[in-house]
């Protein structure tokens, strides 16, 4: 029995990996330059400051999941702070360790890298200043290497460190057509003040900040396209009501709710002058659309069955997917057009499927379901929403839901008890690099946003 068992695991991990290719590959593009990203160093007070400007960098560049990093254990021990640092010499020798530093000691083996970034930051009238580099380093000398330099400047401290780190490597990105991820929000419910509130922070986890205080359960939250409202369910006034703050003075923006005793899973639209959402004004909770203050309603689905979460497709607006129970007891992914014809179920029927969240190309959703490997226990998924086919992120590792892409469309937030508790993690889209955001409290439902 324990060999069926393990041939039948066997063969679905090996599905997975046959579906994985086509779907995510689409995703995140398969060509990738080599980038080797050395440590720099400080002076006086920016030195004991390096470790974060370093670390921040580094895990700018590997998670923007456009480069291959070369392995730090493969870098020359003679690293340049600045460009004339490099000489170039009469006779390469790849084995003389005294030599000054050349663009062949990066882009030779063992580091096989195509392009290298450098610097040295020092303090400057009381702030921190940070010089850096990025060169191409499989040219033949100095100057057609350099791609740019650049100086940043930021306060003393741990939080100037991650900013000139961050506009640093904002800036090496824009040289790949690609937008960093630094400056975009994560939004999340937490319970570590006491209840259920709407909390922030930067994509990396840093600058954690209460932003609701109801004192009651707040949850669900959705950020209008722009980034300037948050849209949430909460218990403050008695029933679950929808909910909208301003992100920039955190004050209530007035939000005409239907009458009834549940409503909830607010969803903008891409222009962010409609809301989509679920309420039991009818009697069974279905969704309706409104403009962005409540008014305007209108009824999209009509059935004797529960239906929630639904979700604008943010490229075209024409286009809905939600959650339903109305092919049976067990609730599906669904679409619909926006105005709530042609219904089509996007799973298979089996087990539970919820959560879907659409990515910014309007093109693959993410859900959680408890079919696929490691069935019973919810996971994400990624489907392609024209093709049907899709391919599993995780098992293996607790309960995983709540998934939301990032706005670069490569990245994927969710919660996830794994470690215990419930803590909000991010991925790539192809299941990799996983990094755990929260640890206080429980944390769950994120939401990113630009």
């Amino acid at each position: 029995m324990k060999k069926i068992i393990f041939s039948l695991l066997a063969i679905a991990a090996a599905s997975i990996a046959q579906q994985r290719p086509d779907i995510v590959g689409a995703i995140m593009g398969s060509q990738k330059a080599v980038i080797a990203v050395p440590d720099m160093r400080g002076a006086g007070r920016a030195e004991p400051l390096m470790g974060v400007l370093n670390g921040t960098l580094f895990r700018d560049l590997e998670d923007a999941a456009v480069f291959k990093m070369a392995p730090k254990s493969m870098y020359p021990t003679r690293v340049p702070q600045q460009p004339q640092d490099f000489r170039k010499p009469l006779q390469y020798d790849p084995n003389n360790r005294n030599a000054a530093p050349w663009l062949q000691d990066w882009s030779d083996p063992p580091v096989n890298a195509n392009y290298l970034t450098f610097g040295y930051a020092a303090e400057q009238d009381g702030q921190m200043v940070l010089f850096g580099w990025l060169f191409n380093v499989n040219q033949p000398d100095v100057a057609a290497a350099q791609v740019f330099g650049k100086i940043y400047f930021g306060p003393m401290d741990e939080s100037g460190a991650r900013k000139v780190a961050h506009e640093f490597a904002a800036d090496v990105l824009k040289q790949f057509g690609v937008e960093s991820l630094a400056g975009t929000k994560i939004y999340f419910v937490s319970n570590r003040s006491g209840t259920k509130e709407i909390w922030g922070m930067d994509y990396d986890g840093a600058g954690q900040k209460q932003i609701t205080n109801y004192k009651s359960i707040s949850t669900m939250p959705s950020v209008s396209p722009d980034g300037t409202r948050i849209a949430f369910t909460s218990w403050a006034l008695g029933q679950p009501q929808i909910l909208v703050h301003s992100l920039e003075t955190l004050r209530r923006i007035p939000f005409l709710n239907p009458r009834a005793g549940t409503n909830q899973n607010a969803s903008y639209s891409a222009d962010g002058k409609q809301i989509a959402f679920s309420s039991s004004a009818s009697g069974f909770s279905q969704i309706y659309m409104a403009n962005a203050d409540g008014s305007g309603i209108r009824r999209l689905t009509n059935t004797r069955s529960v239906e929630v979460e639904p979700k604008i497709n943010p490229k075209t607006g024409t286009e809905i997917v939600f959650v339903s129970g109305r092919g049976g007891a067990s609730p599906q992914v669904y679409r619909m057009n926006s105005d709530g014809a042609d219904v089509q179920r996007l799973t298979t029927g089996e087990g539970q499927a919820t959560n879907p969240s659409w990515n910014p190309q309007g093109t693959h959703i993410a859900f959680a379901w408890t079919r696929g490997y490691d069935p019973g226990n919810f996971n994400i998924f990624v489907m392609d929403v024209n093709t049907r086919e899709y391919v599993q992120l995780t098992s293996g590792a607790g309960r995983n839901e709540n998934p939301t892409w990032a706005p670069d469309g490569k990245h994927i937030v969710f919660s996830s008890n794994r470690g215990g508790r419930s803590q909000i993690w991010s991925m790539l889209a192809d299941g990799t690099q996983l990094r755990q955001l929260t640890s206080a409290g429980v944390n769950e439902k994120p939401a990113w946003s630009k």
